[in-house]
């Protein structure tokens, strides 16, 4: 290559491809200099986001920023934040909800003050940011949270340091992270769309109301339609418990700048979690479900249009759900128009029947598990004591009732009302404790007429002990006398002067009573090649009568657990029993000191036999276990109310399930039932019997037994059946809870399907099996109040009516029961006490 030596300029010869490329350096290097970066998360000022696809994603790819149409067939155009890595589209912000664009020429921009701005086809703003600080570097950043804020670049991501947020301009959804209340000098609250195709702010809102000790309340337009009340330390007094929450932390802040609700998450990797207000004005609380791709329903504010709409009962009435009268007056207290309350017209409410006088004498009765009053009109104290916010109360002549204001912990602080009580609630298990100021007189009332209900219970308590006596006298002779016969004809009359004496009934029966000689014969002498199993009560056997007929014999031992009584209400019961969800009894025998229950053949022996056995629950297919499901909870409704006597198991157990031929199955062993007389639904007893892990709480620890014991243990069994584990006995690495705990922790957690068995690929409805499962936790709620009936249990598993959210079962863990029972006083089920069944072999 040659150099000149010219002195004169030379020319460098370049192609012209060489030409473009040098001209494309130069553009791009000039555009690095010029235009402003923009983050994938972020955009800082002169950077731009254009309606036709820009968008910015906040780090994790949890919530994206753009423009957007609502669903229908609306055109107009919105800014707004949606769920980007899961439930695509789902918007929870809106910019410009009252002024849409009308065109796809939208655009976003940030200002060198840390303005955003959104303007249209014109140039026009329709609308911005604000902010009373400013930055010398702002930047716009979509937060992991789907909070949309301006700061400083050089700031960190802390609330204090924000210029500008979108959590303080909410729109439908409520989020973690949020405030709903009175913060930062704003009030913040959430309110509807005006419809699904018009994100405008509708007529609903929810929020916190200051007036008075604050309450979260649902309002349409500027009236109240729901309150949940005042938060309590615990909860707000009308709304569903808050249990301890592995992901996410509930908090209330009250001070004399502030009163706001929110809810922080304990980690970035949280369940996804919201609150939505709708266009009827429902607030639901949803969760992502990650199993089934979609959000479930918990709970939703404002559906009950009963208890729950705002004056349902008036002033100083209490509105109970459960009750068959929806409203009454509270002690004290009768309705101010008895002709509306019979019209089940309670609007007017109730007036007092003593007037206050404020004189010595006055005093106070308590209402425990209340919703309180609306509180828009109290007057609260936080420094103060239960004790001194009662003295505070009756010092003051207009003061009508009186709580604690913070019942975490020992309970602290002071809510007074004054004037009338409104818009009370009373729940079966939880609320808290409310106490309204009485009359001197009314109350020395009240005490003359506890004291005159004492002596006449003295007296019932008297002639009961005596009645008492004299039926265990009559029940000792009938049962000295039942041990002498030994003829069939005999002990039919032993049958019936049982029936007679328990149930007062005069019907024959027409039960064969087969003779010993015959099940000899049958059974090959009690052959042990016949045996199908033993268990406390004695040993079955199986026999073939002469007629080629398949028996299973259930043969007591001298020594059996199971006593004459047992064995003949067992008797009692089956044969005035006829299902084909119940197994058949053919016949009985007593000769001597033999009793014997002749039952009809169940060739696939019991249900615990195939689902605790890891060879044999694969032969219980998906459609199998869900029919036998079926199966157990009609069976369970006959008994409970459609046969003419109702009957309480007590000991509902997977052992004594038993299954035809065609895997049908049918429930078996009724030595612990107990029959209900009338209207009766509960009973208590002082020994408790069953089988650990299926009794319920109720019946553990305070031995009241009734259809809801009996439904828990039919929950219990549902949860066994979908996982193939036993209730007691379950172990896991991740926690220390029995079955039911796990199945509550998968739940909670959103990843309900987890729980069920391991089987092939394909064979599943996913959907049935969480139904199953939904209903099986509300079966084993903790209150008996919670639980739904045998019929509602049919037709959830029937239908595709929507479930109520379950609340926490009882006994989470295998120390639940012994540690509650022994600290209850109550004897609780032991060893000697517990039924095993000797079915089970079948």
């Amino acid at each position: 290559m040659s150099i000149s030596t010219c002195s004169r300029p030379h020319t460098i010869m370049i192609t012209r491809e060489q030409s473009v490329f040098v001209k494309f350096m130069l553009c791009s290097f000039l555009l690095a200099i010029i235009r402003p970066s923009i983050a994938a998360d972020s955009i800082s000022p002169g950077a731009s986001i254009k309606d036709g696809g820009d968008t910015i994603v906040s780090v994790g790819q949890s919530f994206e920023l753009g423009f957007f149409s609502p669903s229908g067939t609306s055109t107009r155009r919105y800014l707004g934040i949606w769920y980007k890595s899961f439930s695509a589209g789902t918007v929870v912000w809106v910019a410009n909800r009252e002024t849409p664009l009308l065109d796809q020429s939208g655009l976003l921009k940030m200002t060198d003050q840390g303005i955003l701005l959104l303007l249209n086809s014109t140039n026009c703003t329709i609308w911005s940011s604000t902010g009373a600080k400013s930055a010398n570097r702002p930047v716009a950043q979509l937060l992991h949270s789907g909070n949309l804020v301006v700061k400083d670049e050089s700031d960190s991501n802390t609330e204090k340091n924000y210029i500008w947020q979108s959590f303080d301009q909410p729109t439908d959804t409520f989020l973690p992270g949020m405030k709903l209340g009175f913060a930062h000098g704003l009030e913040l609250f959430v309110s509807s769309w005006k419809s699904v195709e018009d994100p405008g702010r509708g007529d609903y809102t929810f929020g916190i109301d200051p007036r008075g000790f604050p309450q979260l309340v649902g309002k349409k337009g500027s009236s109240i339609e729901y309150r949940l009340g005042p938060w309590n330390g615990v909860r707000f007094t009308g709304a569903s418990i808050q249990t301890p929450n592995p992901v996410y932390a509930y908090e209330f802040v009250l001070n004399e700048k502030e009163a706001y609700y929110h809810i922080d998450r304990k980690d970035n990797n949280s369940v996804p979690l919201r609150f939505q207000v709708n266009e009827a004005g429902l607030v639901r609380r949803l969760i992502w479900l990650e199993k089934t791709n979609k959000w479930g329903e918990y709970y939703t504010i404002g559906e009950d249009q009963l208890c729950d709409k705002y004056l349902t009962c008036g002033a100083h009435a209490r509105c109970n759900i459960n009750d068959a009268i929806l409203c009454s007056c509270i002690e004290g207290f009768e309705p101010k128009s008895y002709r509306d309350w019979d019209l089940l017209d309670w609007s007017a409410g109730c007036v007092r029947k003593t007037p206050l006088t404020c004189g010595q004498g006055e005093g106070f009765v308590t209402y425990a598990k209340m919703k309180l009053p609306d509180t828009s009109s109290s007057w609260y104290n936080m420094s103060m004591n239960l004790e001194e916010c009662k003295e505070k109360c009756l010092r003051n002549c207009s003061c009508t009732a009186y709580t604690n204001a913070n019942i975490s912990g020992a309970g602290s602080g002071c809510l007074l009302w004054f004037g009338e009580l409104i818009d009370m609630r009373e729940y079966p298990d939880i609320g808290q404790d409310l106490f309204v100021r009485m009359s001197a007189s009314y109350l020395d009332k009240m005490r003359r007429k506890r004291k005159a209900e004492k002596q006449k219970q003295i007296g019932i308590s008297v002639g009961a002990i005596t009645l008492t006596m004299g039926v265990l006298l009559l029940g000792w002779i009938l049962y000295g006398r039942r041990r002498k016969h030994k003829s069939r004809e005999n002990m039919k009359n032993i049958l019936e002067k049982y029936y007679k004496n328990k149930q007062n009934n005069n019907e024959d029966l027409e039960l064969p009573v087969i003779q010993f000689s015959t099940i000899t014969k049958a059974t090959q002498n009690f052959s042990s090649k016949n045996k199908l199993g033993k268990g406390g009560f004695g040993t079955v056997y199986k026999g073939t009568l002469s007629d080629g007929q398949e028996i299973a014999v259930k043969r007591l031992s001298i020594n059996s657990r199971q006593g004459l009584e047992e064995f003949i209400n067992e008797v009692m019961l089956i044969v005035k029993l006829q299902h084909r969800n119940l197994v058949k009894l053919l016949g009985c025998c007593v000769e001597g000191d033999e009793r014997m229950l002749v039952y009809e053949y169940m060739p696939n022996k019991s249900l615990d036999y195939f689902i605790f056995e890891e060879s044999k629950r694969r032969i219980l297919e998906w459609e199998r276990r869900i029919n036998i499901i079926n199966g157990i909870a009609r069976g369970l409704m006959y008994l409970h109310q459609d046969s003419r006597l109702r009957i309480i198991h007590r000991d509902l157990k997977a052992s004594n399930i038993l299954l035809d031929y065609d895997m049908n199955p049918k429930i078996s062993d009724f030595g612990m039932a107990r029959i209900f007389k009338g209207n009766q639904t509960e009973d208590n007893t002082n020994k408790v019997v069953g089988t650990y892990g299926y009794i319920a709480p109720e019946y553990a620890v305070k031995g009241h037994f009734s259809v809801k014991s009996d439904i828990f243990g039919f929950g219990v069994l549902v949860l066994e059946i979908i996982s193939g584990k036993k209730n007691r006995g379950f172990s896991s690495q991740d926690h220390h809870h029995n079955l039911l705990g796990h199945a509550w922790k998968l739940w909670m957690e959103g990843r309900p399907l987890e729980l069920a068995d391991d089987m092939p690929s394909g064979s599943a409805d996913e959907s049935q099996i969480e139904r199953c499962i939904h209903i099986g936790l509300l079966c084993v709620q903790n209150q008996p109040e919670d639980r739904p009936n045998m019929s509602n249990v049919v037709l959830m598993l029937k239908s595709q009516i929507l479930l109520p959210q379950p609340k926490q079962p009882g006994f989470f863990g295998e120390s639940s029961l012994l540690s509650e029972s022994s600290s209850s006083g109550n004897k609780p089920a032991t060893k000697n006490e517990m039924t095993t069944t000797i079915l089970e072999p079948r």
